[in-house]
């Protein structure tokens, strides 16, 4: 399932910004999509090295990598199991879950913040089963990620891409360092107080100055959003006719146009926007979204 493969480049007809590329991650897999594919190939591949059968990872109710881990796990004959942050709840991407077999195992957020002590207390006894941390993130992930700079023309001023862990941050930044790239690495963290995410990034790599972060685009912190960034998410996909979601890509997005307009990044440059996928975030928004196109 993980063979190599090299996602489409697409340029935006945007009305300011003359050279803005998407590269669509989004197109890789519907449910392996995006990063989650990038990010799980060589995690699967270890766990298969290691004689590991049961895939055990960690995720909020509305989490993508959950929906990819148990999705990969279902089609390479995989166990699999994920801690959900928060109260027992029913929605479509756990439903997803279960659908391919995944077991859920609903914990409260005190207890779901040692996740190796959660692993050990459940599965300590269970040598079939293998840790996959929250997102994905890991050297293999990284590994995964950097692979995706081969894939470009070499001639990008600027790569933008959305940040939860960092992890695909550290890859990229990774990945043009390996490959002689010039491009800055501009990064958009989608948490509150998203400067951690330079720490995170240097637990991969080395920081260079080829990083940039942009932390004031986290419209109040992970999975939360304004009315003003949904408004923007519906007129970016009605002109563009291209899903992006409000937990990542509509913050990447918002932040790449912005950033043009106060004069913060170059319009004339050619900059590449990484669609990372995690599309099912839409449902979470649901009933602020029909009120949005109502209107």
């Amino acid at each position: 399932m993980f063979t190599n493969l090299h996602s489409p480049l697409q340029k935006l007809d945007h009305p300011t910004l003359t050279n803005l590329w998407i590269k669509r991650d989004d197109m890789i897999d519907p449910y392996i999509s995006g990063n989650k594919w990038r990010k799980l190939k060589y995690i699967i591949e270890a766990a298969k090295e290691k004689g590991k059968t049961h895939l055990v990872t960690f995720g909020g109710a509305y989490s993508n990598h959950l929906v990819a881990t148990a999705s990969a796990a279902a089609r390479l004959g995989f166990k699999a199991t994920a801690f959900v942050r928060g109260e027992p709840v029913d929605n479509e991407t756990l439903l997803l879950c279960r659908l391919f077999d995944m077991k859920l195992i609903f914990t409260e957020r005190e207890l779901y913040k040692n996740k190796w002590v959660l692993f050990d207390a459940h599965f300590g006894d269970d040598p079939a089963a293998y840790f996959i941390d929250e997102g994905g993130a890991s050297m293999e992930a990284v590994r995964g990620c950097a692979e995706l700079i081969a894939e470009l023309p070499k001639d990008f001023d600027y790569i933008f891409c959305a940040a939860g862990t960092g992890t695909t941050a550290a890859g990229l930044l990774q990945g043009v360092k390996q490959n002689g790239l010039s491009s800055q690495i501009h990064v958009v963290p989608v948490l509150k107080g998203g400067a951690f995410i330079k720490d995170e990034i240097a637990q991969f790599t080395e920081i260079t100055e080829q990083l940039v972060l942009h932390t004031d685009y986290h419209f109040g912190g992970y999975a939360k959003s304004t009315e003003q960034l949904l408004a923007y998410m519906a007129s970016f996909i009605s002109a563009q006719g291209i899903l992006i979601d409000p937990v990542y890509t509509a913050k990447l997005f918002f932040a790449i146009e912005d950033l043009a307009e106060r004069n913060l990044i170059r319009k004339d440059a050619k900059i590449l926007a990484i669609h990372t996928g995690g599309l099912l975030g839409i449902w979470g928004m649901q009933a602020k979204l029909n009120a949005i196109l109502s209107t």
